[in-house]
């Protein structure tokens, strides 16, 4: 590890991967994934582009760093506990976490070098589902159920037009305004009888679809012989 350097009479932490990584994680979250550079990081850190390359390879190994974090901050899933209770933790866990975290939404399941939280989280997920009655077979049906749903829903709230006490407003009458009734009357009383009424928030279709998706998991020959 390299030793704490100074800059004037201020003395910076010394330089680690995950500090780097930690710092990049910060520039997308400010600017998004493309503001994030070798020298933008290193500017943020006050140290040349080059010291950089003492912890990450490229680009591509910052990346990988960066998603490591996110995977660090979900909640971990504990074994000989619920599954179910465990599971639902999990996925609010994530939701919650790629709400700060927008750029990394597409990203999670895409490196080909996992870090060690990335490896420990998901080994933590089917190690719960394991020690609760999944088989192997099970378990990754749900792990690929339950991540489909949870990314799933993240990008969707990402790509919204509208955020939560939007609907009702002057821009969903203007956006709803050409769309002709007759011809799409279905989307029209979606529209005007839930989505554009005073409260609506889409992020509240999450806890329907979590209960759904837990609901059919609890159905698996594995889980439901416990219950």
């Amino acid at each position: 590890m390299s030793p704490p350097r100074r800059r004037g009479s201020e003395v910076r932490p010394a330089l680690s991967r995950d500090r780097v990584s930690s710092v990049a994680v910060s520039l997308a979250d400010r600017g998004g994934l493309a503001t994030v550079t070798m020298r933008a990081v290193a500017a943020e850190l006050g140290v040349e582009a080059m010291s950089l390359y003492h912890h990450v390879k490229g680009k591509s190994d910052l990346v990988d760093g960066m998603v490591d974090v996110v995977f660090g901050e979900f909640a971990l899933p504990r074994a000989g506990r619920s599954w179910r209770a465990e599971m639902e933790l999990r996925c609010r866990s994530a939701r919650r976490v790629l709400q700060a975290h927008r750029w990394a939404v597409g990203l999670l399941d895409s490196r080909t070098q996992p870090g060690p939280a990335t490896l420990a989280h998901h080994d933590a997920v089917l190690g719960c589902l394991r020690s609760d009655g999944f088989s192997v077979v099970e378990a990754g049906h749900a792990i690929a159920v339950l991540d489909a749903f949870t990314y799933g829903f993240a990008m969707q709230e990402a790509n919204l037009p509208l955020g939560p006490g939007e609907w009702e407003g002057d821009l969903a009458a203007t956006i709803m305004a050409a769309v002709p009734a007759d011809r799409y009357p279905h989307l029209v009383e979606l529209a005007t009888e839930r989505v554009m009424q005073p409260g609506y928030d889409f992020g509240d279709e999450f806890d329907v679809g979590l209960e759904l998706v837990l609901d059919g998991l609890a159905r698996l020959p594995g889980p439901a012989g416990r219950t």
